[in-house]
């Protein structure tokens, strides 16, 4: 079913009669919410790099309204990652659930449904991102991030 809703036009899931986003617009938008959180980034400031409101970044993060090409490439450009990032650990339809995609600091994003103890979900994540974002050196950056992996379980 294709419906149009001001400039928005394009497929949504239609349940008992109810419409619902698209599961794919609905990822895209939580990605964009964890990457702009993470850079600290306030909606209207986001709003304001492309040219939109607040309320549209809003409609884009809940996947109300779908994220066209374009859009998608002035996104990665502000929010400095690659397109590729917003399909990152994109649920597949077929794998009942599973995650597939690329594992590391982009696993589920906050306001993905998953299990409530989701490490990237709690606030001394975001907190830790942030502080080592704000590490100006990337040497410094980069033996920071060995000492905290050199700290954990290894990987088999």
């Amino acid at each position: 079913m294709t419906r149009t809703v001001g400039a928005f036009e394009g497929p949504v899931a239609e349940t008992g009669g109810e419409n619902r986003p698209s599961p794919i617009d609905v990822h895209v938008g939580s990605r964009i919410r964890l990457r702009r959180t993470l850079m600290g980034m306030s909606q209207e400031r986001l709003g304001e790099a492309l040219g939109l409101t607040f309320q549209q970044v809003q409609k884009y993060e809940r996947g109300v309204n779908r994220v066209g090409a374009s859009r998608l490439y002035d996104l990665s450009r502000v929010l400095d990652v690659p397109i590729s990032f917003f399909f990152d650990d994109m649920p597949d339809p077929r794998a009942n659930g599973v995650q597939v995609g690329v594992a590391g600091f982009a696993e589920r994003p906050e306001g993905f449904s998953g299990p409530a103890d989701d490490p990237l979900s709690k606030r001394e994540t975001l907190e830790l991102v942030r502080a080592y974002y704000r590490i100006t050196d990337p040497a410094v950056r980069k033996r920071v991030f060995d000492l905290i992996k050199s700290m954990g379980p290894t990987d088999a």
